[in-house]
């Protein structure tokens, strides 16, 4: 398709403010002194109706249900997840500029702004994709565009273990930690299936109870019939209206949630998360991002003090709010693990640590010396 040809197309139909319909581009193709056979015509339409509406030269990437990020690094670099790693595609771009384009049009579709002044941006599209994409100069050389894509049907526990992110026999421990009302964060690097897994886990919480999410992007979709979704908001240009997480969360507390949920603790508001969770707020959960499981208290801590509550505190909130973590890896293959589970227990300072109380195992989960108190945990709810 000649570019050049495009781009005049483009513009025709801009000045005139028609749609890429066959009947206008017919029009805006004699305009240019050019006639061209149907096939021809319907192949520019479509080329327009999918970078003027859909995702451009992307659409069929992400029609692809296997498929979870699409990562744009320049106009002859696109990257696909299947699951298995990224995989580069031969999908192009006519140029740099196409992706500028591209990315400014999906972030005015979400209702953002992404120009020389604001070159970056985050955000949710409407069909759930989560968009971000930064402009050069700040990405060298092109605009890098990121889409990580929103399953609309949660996983099951019996996909999940179909697909090897759950050992042999797994989905009963997880299944009794929900019914026994646990409280727990779900750990994990980036991209390890931490949304993913949280969704599922909240799918097999009683029809009867109110669930209440508080999310910096809703990507949480429980397959549950009460569900309360919060979304935070920047600000507008004039750099007031801004919605953060820790509003949203206390916002949350009013409404009177039977589980409270934040799809990813990343700041202040850790601490009004550990409050309402030590005032009868049961099997509340959200996910942090942690290199390991016995990681998590300190990297709590490090979230808390930005909020100005000191190590002391913070240790005796989360030793009586938080029950257990479950911690996901991403193995060298691209394959997602529940790796170990988590309790916590405080040590002779006061400070609490994380103990492993079951470990990954071709099997089944291995346990570990804190799976008697866990075991303890389950049943005391009620679950074993």
């Amino acid at each position: 398709m000649d570019s050049s040809l495009l781009d005049a197309v483009r513009l025709r139909l801009a000045e005139a403010g028609a749609e890429p319909t066959p009947a206008g581009v017919a029009a805006a193709l004699r305009a240019q002194g050019r006639l061209l056979g149907d096939s021809a015509v319907l192949r520019v339409v479509e080329v327009l109706r999918s970078e003027m509406v859909g995702t451009g030269p992307l659409e069929p990437l992400l029609a692809d249900p296997r498929v979870t990020d699409v990562l744009v690094t320049g106009p002859d670099e696109v990257w696909v997840d299947r699951g298995a790693g990224l995989e580069r595609t031969r999908v192009r771009f006519p140029d740099s500029e196409a992706v500028r384009r591209l990315a400014q049009r999906l972030a005015t579709s979400a209702g953002r702004r992404l120009d020389d002044a604001r070159p970056w941006v985050d955000a949710r599209l409407p069909d759930g994709t989560r968009l971000h994409a930064v402009l050069p100069p700040v990405a060298v050389g092109t605009t890098c565009l990121s889409l990580r894509v929103v399953r609309h049907r949660p996983f099951d526990l019996d996909e999940l273990a179909a697909a090897g992110t759950l050992p042999p026999g797994g989905d009963r421990l997880l299944r009794a930690m929900v019914d026994a009302r646990l409280s727990f964060l779900v750990s994990g690097g980036t991209g390890t299936g931490k949304t993913t897994l949280l969704s599922c886990l909240l799918g097999l919480v009683g029809a009867r109870e109110r669930l209440v999410l508080a999310e910096d992007s809703a990507e949480l979709r429980p397959d549950h019939p009460h569900v309360v979704r919060l979304e935070t908001r920047p600000a507008n240009q004039e750099g007031a209206g801004r919605v953060g997480l820790r509003d949203l969360v206390r916002q949350a507390l009013r409404m009177r949630p039977d589980r409270l949920v934040v799809g990813e603790v990343r700041g202040a508001e850790v601490t009004d998360l550990l409050m309402a969770l030590n005032t009868g707020h049961e099997g509340g959960c959200g996910t942090v991002h942690a290199n390991a499981a016995g990681d998590v208290p300190a990297r709590l801590e490090a979230l808390a003090a930005t909020a100005g509550l000191d190590r002391g505190a913070l240790h005796s909130q989360l030793a009586a709010a938080l029950d257990a973590v479950v911690h996901l890896v991403r193995e060298r293959d691209g394959a997602r693990r529940v790796a170990e589970i988590h309790v916590l227990e405080r040590d002779e300072a006061g400070l609490v640590r994380t103990l492993p109380a079951a470990r990954w195992g071709p099997r089944g989960f291995v346990a570990g010396p804190g799976a008697p108190r866990l075991d303890d945990l389950c049943r005391r709810g009620g679950a074993l």
